[in-house]
């Protein structure tokens, strides 16, 4: 008996972001680990990472100031510069601005960081201190694309309202005024959320958009209506968190994390079922999911983190991994996947 392999996308095959012309990798790089996210990573492991990525052909970088109260952005500023700028393209994000604070002992999930005082500002004013800050931690002369941060209900709740007209008013003109003078090279929003992304183009010209973890093999609202609008009008979909926070890369263990927090019995119980079938087909569940978002025609480009050069190396090995097509199949026939999810046939 034959079986069809669907070989998996090549990590540093380059498509173009929407209508900007600039060409991201089909696999990104992420920079929240290397800002101590959940366990503090050494700055010669963070280094390797970034060089590692780079020598295998990974040609987007994202990163952002919240990561590490700027450790992130240092980090990988530090590594880049060592990079012709014209071979990558890199992303970091505006409206959290940092400020020295002496009585902060530790900022959040980022490990061993004290001094930073982080707030979140909206505005045009705080958005250009914001890409200023950022350009001196980087060390870089640009940023390729910039995401309007956090700018969802997860971090605002009931005063989302507010902080979006905030940005419509002030952070977006700016950036669209920056885009047009070719200082910047897109705008987006950097978020958990598509409702907001979808809101958002009502009042915005938007280029992309970098959504985490919300178009994954265990959340696929993202294909209701918003996915079909990018694809619909040429806007790039970037996808963080196809591991959605640990538990698609780890599988269903104790203690796994979904959506930054312990998974609940019910997701748990939802993951012991993708990994079933991934496993009567000798697939590990993380390969599905890294390669899972990408099968969308609106996505352009798929960002894990790493921690280590060697976590790198193994996302790229689960993204090119050759997968029988029936198991995209039977995912479906267990109700694990909509008739209408996008997959390879």
């Amino acid at each position: 008996m034959s079986i069809d392999l669907i070989q998996g996308r090549k990590a540093g095959l380059q498509r173009v972001l929407g209508q900007t012309g600039l060409a991201l990798s089909g696999l990104g790089l992420g920079g929240a680990p290397l800002g101590n996210l959940y366990q503090s990573v050494d700055a010669d492991a963070a280094q390797q990472v970034v060089v590692a990525a780079y020598e295998r052909g990974i040609r987007y970088f994202d990163t952002a100031p919240l990561y590490g109260s700027g450790l992130s952005e240092t980090r990988m500023g530090q590594a880049l510069r060592a990079m012709p700028r014209q071979d990558y393209v890199l992303s970091s994000k505006a409206g959290w601005l940092l400020e020295d604070d002496a009585s902060v002992q530790q900022d959040g999930p980022y490990v061993g960081l004290p001094g930073r005082r982080k707030h979140c500002d909206y505005s045009r004013d705080g958005v250009l201190r914001s890409l200023e800050a950022s350009l001196r931690r980087l060390g870089l002369d640009r940023i390729d694309i910039v995401y309007i941060h956090d700018l969802d209900t997860a971090c605002h709740g009931p005063d989302l309202p507010q902080r979006f007209r905030e940005a419509m008013d002030g952070a977006w003109p700016a950036l669209a005024d920056l885009r047009r003078q070719g200082v910047i090279g897109a705008v987006g929003l950097g978020v958990n959320e598509w409702q907001v992304c979808e809101q958002a183009l009502q009042h915005a010209d938007m280029d992309c958009f970098l959504l985490a973890g919300r178009y994954s093999l265990l959340d696929q609202s993202a294909l209701a209506s918003f996915l079909p609008t990018c694809q619909q009008r040429g806007i790039g979909v970037v996808i963080g968190g196809p591991y959605n926070s640990g538990i698609l890369a780890t599988g269903p263990v104790e203690g796994a994390y979904y959506d930054y927090v312990p998974a609940t019995p019910a997701v748990l119980q939802r993951a012991g079922e993708l990994e079933t079938v991934c496993c009567r087909h000798g697939v590990p569940l993380a390969a599905a999911a890294i390669q899972f978002p990408a099968f969308h025609p609106a996505v352009i480009s798929v960002v894990p983190g790493a921690r280590t050069a060697g976590e790198m190396e193994l996302n790229m090995k689960l993204y090119e991994q050759a997968i029988p097509a029936a198991l995209w199949s039977d995912f479906k026939a267990a109700g694990l996947l909509g008739a209408d999810v996008p997959v390879p046939v």
